[in-house]
């Protein structure tokens, strides 16, 4: 685990994102919004935006770990969580928002499990960072920043309480 200058503040990019979602919302004309973050780093993100946005409707969360297409190669995550929808998807705006999109497999199954809920009118992606690496054509309507890692580098953002990202050597 080391800290490293080349990572970003990820409480000042969520600021960011948020006053970019704003924009995006009123050029869009959204109403009927829900904020659903994908668990567990997208949660603590979407926390923290819908503070920002001051959304009126209560926070959703997803745990994809039963939509992942590896799921059967790489086993059932130990940390499991049930997802936690207060709210009908159907006819909503969704605000779906991740910590780091990468492959876009995690987004992919996040949607398959969203529909299975209902058929929002419309999905808008978040993500704090974007990374290289997308073996599916998914790409974030808004994103906090873009960056580039070593192959033997990872990121992780540490939370909730206050949101610090690390970087770790991939193991």
């Amino acid at each position: 685990m080391s800290q490293d200058n080349r990572l970003p503040d990820a409480e000042q990019l969520i600021a960011q994102i948020a006053e970019r979602l704003q924009t995006l919302i009123a050029e869009r004309q959204l109403t009927n919004i829900a904020i659903v973050g994908i668990h567990s780093g997208g949660v603590w993100v979407a926390e923290r935006l819908h503070q920002l946005l001051a959304v009126e409707e209560a926070l959703g969360s997803l745990d994809i770990s039963f939509y992942r297409d590896d799921y059967t190669r790489v086993g059932l995550n130990p940390s499991v969580q049930p997802s936690h929808l207060p709210f009908t998807t159907e006819g909503r705006n969704i605000i779906l928002v991740d910590d780091v999109i990468m492959s876009g497999r995690t987004i992919r199954a996040a949607m398959n499990e969203l529909f299975d809920y209902g058929r929002p009118d419309s999905i808008t992606l978040v993500t704090l960072l974007d990374l290289a690496g997308r073996e599916l054509p998914i790409q974030p309507d808004i994103t906090g920043q873009k960056l580039t890692l070593a192959a033997n580098e990872r990121i992780k953002l540490n939370g909730p309480e206050l949101l610090r990202l690390e970087l770790q050597d991939a193991k």
